[in-house]
């Protein structure tokens, strides 16, 4: 069962409550777990980063203001899953070599705990992922090799196949926004929904082996699309 997991603010709180739905799940050990590549914003050059509030205002056409309360609204919603969330100062840009790192870390064994610390230095530190020594560093506390990390991000080509394959894969299985999870190939799972969710998908898809045909569930609950923006309810 593999779900299609990535970065953004939904993304954070999704694979939080998808682990918690998992802890659920009666066969959960049976269980594999891969984390795919989606960028949010694949035209941002590297280096180019903004501000979240003033990236949010641009997208949504709202004011700084209103872009604040946006995030404090995703705030609270990271906060009840137990998470960190810092609501100002945080900033946006290219995630293209913080995936090809955790290609890296997916082929020595530690993918997920990469992922689970870039998502709290971006999200609840004051770290940022669009920096070459930030990444360095995280790759480290993840348990990589620091001269193997540091010459993956010294080579713009290093495992940038492998991040332009599951972008391609996500769009061949429907997933233009995130996050989005998909079991066993067969069956989709949109937006960050609740625990609940994910452990009827995963007694939905355990039981009915085999399938065929990719079956989606949810789409009403908040993500991020393909263009970079993030749904937040009660905006």
């Amino acid at each position: 069962m593999v779900p299609v997991v990535h970065g953004c603010p939904w993304c954070y709180i999704g694979k939080a409550r998808f682990e918690k739905g998992l802890a659920e799940f009666a066969h959960r050990d049976e269980v594999e777990v891969v984390h795919r590549s989606f960028e949010l914003d694949p035209s941002r050059a590297k280096g180019d980063t903004a501000l979240v509030i003033d990236m949010l205002a641009e997208k949504y056409g709202r004011t700084r203001e209103e872009a604040a309360s946006m995030e404090a609204n995703v705030a609270a919603n990271a906060q009840a899953e137990g998470l960190g969330y810092r609501t100002e100062g945080r900033d946006h840009g290219s995630t293209f070599d913080l995936h090809r790192l955790l290609h890296l870390a997916k082929a020595r064994g530690r993918q997920d705990e990469l992922l689970t610390l870039a998502y709290r230095a971006n999200f609840a530190e004051e770290r940022s992922v669009f920096d070459d020594a930030v990444l360095l560093d995280l790759a480290v506390e993840a348990g990589l090799d620091a001269d193997e990390a540091r010459a993956v991000l010294a080579d713009p080509e290093a495992y940038a196949d492998d991040v332009r394959t599951d972008e391609r894969e996500a769009a061949e299985l429907g997933a233009n926004a995130v996050p989005f999870f998909v079991l066993d190939r067969r069956y989709g799972i949109s937006g960050g929904q609740p625990s609940e969710v994910f452990v009827q998908a995963l007694e939905q898809a355990w039981k009915d082996r085999p399938a065929t045909a990719l079956t989606t569930v949810g789409g009403d609950a908040a993500g991020c699309d393909a263009d970079g923006a993030c749904e937040v309810p009660g905006s």
